[in-house]
């Protein structure tokens, strides 16, 4: 009964390599796993929708995965904007039970200055962010206190990973490793106990 909706970010599709290995192993320990292209990449256009288009469609997704039989918990989330979007939801009361956010662009890059936090203290829900040390758009040292003020949020750093969870060769962890890792922590934050609420 539990499905991660996950969203690409501003430059990719759903065929992002890291959406759909996580989506791959997902399905393979069991979970359901939603993968959609905003409006503005099924139209073929590169440049992303405004604000209000974006959350208009994540929103449309969710309410069509709710039709769906044996659906009982949405776990929404996404790669940089896409999880930026399901971060919004979440705070906006949609109702979902988790939020899995991947390289979370906490700040445009070189610009920390523009923090996009606002709305991270009204999540109810369990929220998992996943941030790689190097990630040009999300500054540690900004985003630990502000995922420490939320009500129930999990901060999870890959060491030497970059903003799309990549790993130098000198980090010594493959990619199917890195998959695993956050596999785990989806699992142990969202999934078990919604399991252990049953």
């Amino acid at each position: 009964g539990v499905v991660f909706v996950l969203a690409h970010g501003a430059g990719g599709s759903k065929r992002d390599p890291l959406l759909v290995a996580l989506a791959a192993e997902l399905g393979r320990r069991g979970h359901g796993v939603a993968r959609f292209d905003f409006a503005y990449r099924e139209a073929g256009r590169k440049l992303p929708d405004r604000q209000p288009a974006l959350l208009a469609t994540y929103r449309s997704v969710l309410a069509h995965l709710r039709t769906l039989p044996g659906v009982r918990h949405l776990l929404v989330g996404g790669k940089s904007m896409g999880g930026r979007m399901a971060t919004l939801l979440a705070a906006e009361a949609e109702p979902v039970s988790g939020v899995l956010a991947l390289g979370y662009p906490l700040h445009p890059a070189k610009r920390p200055e523009k923090l996009r936090d606002a709305h991270l203290p009204a999540i109810a829900v369990p929220a998992l962010f996943l941030s790689g040390t190097r990630d040009p758009l999300c500054d540690l040292d900004l985003m630990r206190p502000r995922v420490a003020a939320m009500q129930r949020a999990t901060l999870l750093e890959l060491e030497q990973g970059d903003h799309s969870l990549g790993v130098p060769k000198r980090a010594n962890r493959t990619r199917a490793e890195v998959i695993g890792w956050a596999c785990d922590a989806a699992e142990r934050v969202l999934v078990e106990p919604l399991l252990a609420a049953r």
